[in-house]
């Protein structure tokens, strides 16, 4: 087991987990301090440090409106500490290594953490990544910038550094993952075999990644959990969206304005507590994250992004590797809000204009109500078959996997498979869970982190189990149009499980880039 290794800044000693066969290094500085000068400024390296660090202890988190103190399922599910430590100084990231040596370049697995980019850590128990590590893969988690630490823009920032003049947590974890690419030998990885992963506000950073023209051959793979959605009957269609910069520079001068901040200068000289005192009032986050809250979006900088993760994936204008999409069965629906026939031709001629028959004969039925069943649909399930649609136009080979997270999730709540309730499938950590779950949630949890696993180390999720038997096989979305069904036991559905509306909002929504 490798408990102490040499990394570009100096020394480093780990831990021994649960499982003695995983060590773990904890709190390692990627970057240096964001504070100061750096404040909103790209990240920097970390200085070397004296004599051997110890790295048993995670770093603290990135500065944000405390999650612990929001009353939501969240509260008790896994944000359970208040006395986390929270600081500026929280540029680190997290290892989990089953290398005996420094030579047995193990596949690597990168993994950013969600929530909106405003809050959340990489510390929540559900991130534990000693479970998938025991499979014979190196797991990082990275932490990064949030909220108006990571996502401010201004006039005078973008003067000081044009080339770099937002997306401030965005460029954190690129620079993570450079640092991983450079220094993850030392913990027995492979540079070159390295996946990154997310879920909601990670899994959008993951898209904004893989469509990133500065990370060409930065990594091979992309895991993108609850973060893909596309369409609705309401707002904007296309949640790939991004602030320009001009608007972004917009909302740093009013947030300035309105928080009573004079010019760039005297931020940097406020503490982080007083500039997330205001920011949090200026964007009513004092309930945390709610339906309908204003929230600051990626900004397309024409450097880091240059657009719309969404088209830029569906068009094939992104790093071209395999992709892994996931989703809940709970958290998303799209339902048209009528009360009539009248008012729901009305609404499609808006949508779909001269396709506006073909929709209404595909979704109508003898009583409004079932026809506004047979036209709901999930907006990420849309999302994931006109990304993998799109790459079949121009790369009818390339393999990748679709699945879905309908599992059992027990507890006195009822609470269906919420908005995140996979991750501690996803990790295999759900023993930390306070949730009375049972053998089969367990097994089921073995078998997800065996595809996730594999697909790591090689693109291909098929794999055995511990026993040595093959799980049951994951048909890639060019052999096969339905998702690996995560229910109580792995199964993937045939081409039937895509509903006729579906198949229309797909070859619509891909027509309008494939005309």
């Amino acid at each position: 087991m490798i408990k102490e290794t040499r990394v570009e800044n100096g020394w480093l000693r780990g831990i021994e987990c649960a499982d003695a066969r995983v060590i773990s290094y904890k709190g390692i500085p990627f970057a240096a301090p964001p504070v100061g000068d750096l404040r909103w400024h790209a990240p920097m390296p970390a200085e070397d440090w004296e004599g051997v660090l110890d790295c048993s202890r995670f770093g603290p988190i990135s500065v944000q409106r405390a999650p612990w103190l929001v009353d939501n399922i969240y509260k008790k599910e896994w944000n359970v500490d208040p006395t986390l430590e929270m600081s500026e100084d929280s540029l680190t990231l997290n290892i989990w290594t089953p290398a005996k040596t420094t030579e047995d370049r193990l596949p690597v697995y990168v993994w950013y953490f969600g929530g909106g980019m405003m809050e959340g850590n990489p510390r929540e128990m559900e991130f534990n990544g000693e479970r998938l590590a025991r499979r014979g893969i190196v797991v990082v988690t990275v932490n990064y910038r949030l909220n108006v630490f990571g996502l401010l823009a201004h006039p005078e920032i973008t003067a000081e550094n044009p080339e770099f003049p937002t997306n401030f947590g965005l460029l954190d974890q690129r620079f993570a993952t450079m640092w991983v690419k450079r220094n993850i030998a030392a913990f027995g990885g492979d540079p070159k075999n390295i996946t990154i992963g997310g879920q909601s506000g990670g899994g959008r950073s993951v898209q904004m990644q893989v469509v990133s023209p500065l990370n060409k051959d930065l990594f091979q793979r992309a895991i993108v959990m609850s973060a893909i959605r596309y369409g609705g009957y309401e707002g904007p269609n296309n949640h790939g969206s991004c602030r320009t910069l001009a608007e972004a520079e917009a909302d740093g001068v009013d947030f300035f304005r309105e928080a009573g901040i004079k010019d760039l200068a005297e931020a940097r000289a406020m503490s982080w507590e007083e500039i997330l005192k205001r920011f949090v009032k200026y964007m009513g986050l004092e309930k945390g994250l709610v339906p309908g809250m204003k929230m600051w979006l990626p900004v397309a900088d024409g450097n880091f992004c240059t657009g719309s993760f969404s088209d830029l994936i569906i068009t094939n204008k992104r790093n071209m590797v395999p992709l892994m999409f996931s989703n809940t069965a709970d958290e998303t629906s799209a339902r048209p809000r009528v009360d009539s026939f009248e008012e729901l031709e009305t609404l499609a001629k808006k949508m779909f204009g001269d396709r506006t028959d073909e929709f209404l004969a595909t979704v109508k039925a003898d009583t409004l109500e079932e026809t506004l069943r047979n036209a709901t649909f999930s907006p990420m399930e849309l999302g994931m078959r006109l990304y993998f649609e799109g790459t079949m136009k121009e790369y009818p080979e390339m393999k990748n996997y679709g699945a879905l997270f309908d599992a059992e999730i027990p507890g006195p709540d009822h609470p269906g498979t919420f908005h995140s309730s996979d991750l501690w499938f996803h990790f295999e950590s759900l023993a930390a869970c306070w949730r009375p779950f049972k053998g089969k949630s367990y097994d089921l949890a073995r078998q997800m982190a065996n595809y996730v696993a594999s697909f790591v180390k090689n693109g291909d999720p098929n794999c055995c189990d511990a026993d040595g038997e093959p799980q049951p096989e994951w048909k890639p979305y060019n052999e096969c149009r339905g998702p690996m069904h995560y229910t109580d036991v792995c199964h993937q559905e045939d081409d039937s499980f895509e509903t006729p509306v579906m198949k229309f909002l797909v070859d619509y929504y891909l027509g309008t880039y494939y005309c």
